[in-house]
């Protein structure tokens, strides 16, 4: 309140995350509309460029034209511009560009960007900000010089530098966009499906973007010492472990047997890795069972770590879900992980995070197939796909009329910024309250 006795408006910091995407799509789909933006010199219809930039602003990788054949090169640097700012987060990019120019960063603008890259508190948050500039930078550049022989044996120096560059800012941003459309439309990197310098620098990226800078702070500090790294991270470290184990020998048995076996680990080890949640695919998700289809939808849904690049409900929330599950089963009183007590306000917030996102993974998935007339199976993968900002897909994206196209928007938006986080955007502090009810038991089961 100011000394006149007038209340100042202040955004709320889920409400400023908010409005930076929002703002940052609105801008980069402007840009897209422009005819110098496409090959062509033709305009761009104001939902076609909507969707393509809500789209590299929430890194997911769903596209209604090749990002190749389609983009100028300042149409594809625009598409650049906004998953690598998408990726690391609008508020931590604003605080780089604020510091730069030499403005301080006040208390309110602190707590906002500690909530956007979940810091662990306010005192170390400048530096885990740095850490996350400079480490972005290293994994991108190291990514685009393993592949730059690669692609610059392809396309030439000029635009296999370039190949490269993209190619490796969206792996690490988790984004799935690609430039490789000259070897047929919405080919992403089925061309290389056994080129082993492609398959392990991508693999690499994905899964550093998705394993959090968190972790990767655990890793500087302590090195091979797992047992000094803090609960979270071991969790991450294992359930990234489980998680692309497991998929590898599925896959390995169950859907790529009749390939030969050197394409058959390639293909194995990238599709175990790409839906959580890069979105490039070395093989047509068509010709899956419809087991491979589930477990890709499950694998896309779990996502990556916290304050990562990576989308999903997070496998920390999964975990969480998991230890309470079995904590229950054996009557104890608290869920626990390495020895340590999951707090009630972690179980809660899981529960709301994995209901909500389910919820509006089938209600999306349910309003497209109606309107599409699809088989529900198909739009459940491409509605997961776009709430876990993946951008893998069935091949119905650029088939969608104006309305699903929406509905994708809507939910490529809501996985970006978070589901929770809309919603406490939504709610003020006053209906937050403390207030209890008279406790009653509920049978469950």
């Amino acid at each position: 309140m100011s000394e006149n006795g007038q209340k100042h408006f202040r955004l709320k910091g889920s409400q400023s995350i908010l409005l930076g995407f929002v703002f940052m799509i609105v801008i980069g789909a402007i840009l897209l509309m422009l005819p110098f933006s496409t090959r062509t010199g033709e305009w761009t219809g104001f939902t076609d460029a909507l969707f393509t930039a809500t789209s590299a602003s929430s890194v997911t990788g769903l596209v209604v034209y090749d990002t190749a054949s389609r983009w100028s090169w300042f149409g594809q640097l625009v598409i650049l511009t906004l998953i690598q700012i998408g990726g690391m987060g609008v508020v931590t990019m604003t605080t780089i560009l604020t510091k730069l120019i030499g403005k301080k960063i006040g208390l309110h603008a602190r707590a906002t960007l500690q909530e956007a890259v979940s810091a662990p508190n306010l005192g170390e948050l400048m530096k885990y900000t740095r850490f996350i500039c400079i480490g972005t930078v290293i994994f991108e550049a190291a990514g685009a010089i393993a592949m730059s022989p690669v692609f610059i044996k392809e396309y030439g120096v000029l635009k296999g530098l370039w190949v490269s560059v993209f190619t490796s800012v969206s792996a690490f941003c988790n984004a799935g966009f690609d430039l490789n459309g000259s070897h047929g439309a919405f080919s992403s990197m089925v061309p290389y499906m056994d080129n082993p310098v492609i398959v392990i620098t991508l693999v690499l990226l994905i899964l550093t973007g998705g394993l959090g800078f968190l972790t990767w702070m655990d890793i500087r500090r302590y090195g091979f010492k797992f047992y000094k790294y803090s609960t979270q991270s071991k969790i991450i470290i294992v359930m990234e472990i489980f998680l692309v184990l497991i998929p590898v020998i599925y896959l390995w048995f169950g859907e790529y047997q009749d390939l030969p076996a050197n394409q058959r680990f390639w293909a194995s080890l990238f599709q175990a890795v790409t839906p959580r949640t890069a979105g490039f695919n070395t093989t047509d998700y068509n010709n899956f069972s419809g087991t491979g289809v589930v477990m890709t939808i499950i694998l896309m849904l779990t996502g990556g770590a916290p304050g990562s690049t990576a989308g999903g409900m997070k496998i920390t929330t999964i975990a969480v879900l998991f230890f309470t599950m079995i904590a229950f089963f054996k009557h104890e009183k608290s869920p626990a992980i390495f020895k340590r007590r999951i707090t009630n306000e972690a179980v809660t917030g899981a529960v709301a995070v994995f209901m909500l996102d389910l919820i509006i993974t089938i209600f999306g998935a349910m309003i497209i197939a109606k309107v599409e007339d699809l088989a529900f199976m198909k739009t459940l993968f491409e509605s997961a796909s776009a709430v876990a900002t993946v951008g893998l897909t069935m091949g119905i994206t650029s088939t969608l009329s104006t309305v699903s196209k929406y509905v994708l928007i809507f939910l490529m938006y809501t996985g970006r910024v978070g589901g929770l986080t809309l919603v406490f955007a939504a709610i003020t502090r006053k209906s937050m309250g403390n207030r209890q009810y008279p406790a009653d038991n509920i049978a469950v089961g």
